[in-house]
């Protein structure tokens, strides 16, 4: 495939920034879209330019590190696929694809794709923390939580943090992700009484 990427690409904060258009030849459809980026990169940096700075971190699509806006839309709109596990056979042969950072007062430019999460990472970080002392690897129904408590951590859980609400809502509402934090914070189980106090979400 061969495909026309028009980039973000931003020195600092400071910097205004500008769309940059690259070519992207023979991708294969079976790469993801961070290892498409890698192989530009690889272009850029053997020819002595600055390589596109984008963050990546797992590439499972657990973390939600890799936060892009493709398109116009965050991590590519693919259904429940982070742009790590966006594979480009979900793209056609000469299609020019936009990529640009979150786009949301929370998420300031750092350089390029690479955005600051600090504001987000704090609301996880006020949660305290949760020590499970549980020796070796125990059956997972051995240890003792409640069915409907498990089952309401999981489905909290299901957010893995990486703010794509906020970087689609046209208000760029940081409530999104903090409601959907704190009500995963505030079930997961199981809290002694030190661990409690720490946490604020514990009513």
């Amino acid at each position: 495939m061969n495909l026309t990427l028009k980039i973000w690409r931003q020195k600092n904060a400071d910097d205004a920034g500008e769309f940059v258009t690259y070519q992207a030849k023979d991708v294969s459809p079976d790469m993801s879209f961070l290892e498409m980026l890698d192989v530009v990169n690889e272009g850029l940096t053997s020819k002595g330019d600055a390589p596109i700075a984008f963050d990546s971190d797992c590439r499972e699509g657990i973390c939600g590190t890799c936060s892009l806006v493709i398109n116009g839309t965050p991590h590519g709109g693919q259904k429940a696929t982070t742009a790590c596990q966006l594979h480009m056979r979900h793209f056609k042969d000469g299609e020019s694809i936009t990529i640009e950072p979150w786009r949301a007062r929370p998420f300031p430019v750092i350089r390029d794709l690479i955005v600051n999460r600090q504001a987000f990472d704090k609301v996880i970080q006020s949660g305290g923390y949760v020590s499970a002392s549980t020796g070796g690897n125990p059956d997972a129904n051995a240890i003792p939580v409640s069915k409907h408590n498990a089952d309401t951590a999981m489905d909290a859980a299901a957010c893995i943090g990486c703010g794509a609400c906020v970087a689609a809502c046209k208000n760029a509402s940081a409530m999104l992700f903090v409601s959907a934090k704190v009500s995963h914070l505030r079930h997961t189980p199981p809290r002694s009484t030190r661990e409690r106090s720490t946490c604020p979400f514990d009513g």
